[in-house]
């Protein structure tokens, strides 16, 4: 709703009915927002909101045991649609006031939508003032962000439920987005491959590493899947390492390239952190860290003992890329280890900003000393 629009009112009956996965609305206060959106995105599941839709959840807000940051809040109000009217009066009253709003007492498959014409009058995601943002959010942002200078840390790092665009031209557009399951069908055919490839070389059994000119050790075939977990290992490293060092460094408030760069690698996903687009790595820009990674390991070890820790990074990358997703649009079962990582995750885009550098796993914030405190949700 944009500040120029009057607020709509809605009645406490009206505001209850909206109690399903289809539409459901939640206070607090006597504001009224409309969650419907945000069911799968919530880091404690769909059901917490369920359970709470037509009610005031402010008490929830504020804790414990868990006190919503700022961001989070800042977020809530993207889908405010109105006010309770808690002086609607009697029953007659209601029906009145919810006709004028759209509904029919009689008509009961109708009563949690609004009209086609009353749903216009506002979005429901509506982020961003337009008038007022510090960037112009109709024109392209890859250019504007570096001037933001100074205030472009404490921009980024409030997220808005807005698709984001970074470039004009719709070439460069479209070479930014990836649909989730291109990951999978790129990589995996290779990793497959590869795996048969390498097992196959070593079953053969005249693969060994040379130690001095005289002394060689024989590699079995046994010792794949060892190294293939050791490249997955050495993966959630590097996964580690290119987030927290690369993906947020803070670039200098006066180097309006750093900036841009920053905003393009991953910046832009802090911002729109539920672009559905922009969620996993495209293929293209993929395959040069792949490179990389594949070109130091034959740099540094035997050529089927790198091809076989070769395979198992790669796994984990593409690993990596579907938990990344998931974490953002799946709704893992209360108590499994992927409930815990997508709250972990959430926590990272809308609180801790400076830690929880994991995807996969929180194992490296652990000796980095950037582990999230624990916290219920």
């Amino acid at each position: 709703m944009s500040p120029s629009t009057s607020p709509r009112f809605f009645t406490e009956r009206e505001v209850a009915r909206h109690c399903t996965k289809d539409s459901c609305w939640v206070l607090l206060g006597t504001r009224v927002y409309d969650v419907t959106n945000f069911l799968r995105m919530h880091p404690g599941g769909e059901a917490l909101i369920l359970r709470r839709s037509g009610k005031d959840i402010s008490r929830e807000i504020e804790g414990p045991p868990h006190r919503h940051s700022e961001n989070a809040r800042r977020w809530m109000e993207q889908y405010y649609i109105g006010e309770l009217d808690r002086n609607s009066g009697s029953e007659e009253a209601q029906t009145l006031r919810e006709r004028r709003n759209g509904y029919s007492h009689t008509e009961e498959n109708s009563s949690q939508k609004l009209s086609e014409e009353e749903d216009s009058m506002y979005n429901r995601c509506s982020p961003v003032d337009l008038d007022n943002d510090l960037v112009d959010w109709r024109k392209p942002l890859a250019w504007q962000v570096g001037h933001l200078r100074e205030k472009y840390d404490a921009w980024v790092h409030q997220p808005v439920d807005r698709p984001i665009r970074l470039f004009g031209n719709s070439f460069l557009e479209a070479g930014t987005k990836t649909s989730w399951y291109w990951v999978p069908i790129v990589w995996m055919p290779l990793v497959i491959y590869l795996s048969w490839y390498c097992y196959a070389t070593l079953a053969k059994g005249v693969s060994r590493i040379e130690v001095t000119s005289d002394l060689s050790i024989p590699v079995h075939k046994s010792i794949f899947p060892v190294l293939f977990l050791l490249g997955w290992f050495l993966w959630s490293f590097i996964e580690y390492c290119i987030h927290r060092f690369v993906f947020h460094m803070k670039p200098p408030a006066h180097n309006y390239y750093l900036i841009t760069i920053h905003f393009l690698l991953h910046g832009q996903h802090h911002k729109s952190p539920f672009d559905g687009s922009r969620l996993v790595f495209p293929p293209g820009l993929a395959s040069f860290v792949v490179g990389l990674f594949y070109v130091f390991l034959m740099s540094v070890l035997p050529d089927i003992i790198a091809m076989s820790v070769f395979v198992g990074g790669l796994c984990g990358y593409v690993v990596y890329d579907m938990i990344h997703y998931y974490l953002h649009y799946g709704s893992p079962k209360k108590g499994s280890y992927l409930y815990s990582l997508k709250a972990y995750h959430v926590k990272h885009h809308f609180e801790h900003q400076r830690s929880g550098f994991g995807i996969t796993t929180t194992f490296w914030d652990h000796p980095f000393n950037t582990l999230i405190p624990d916290e219920k949700f």
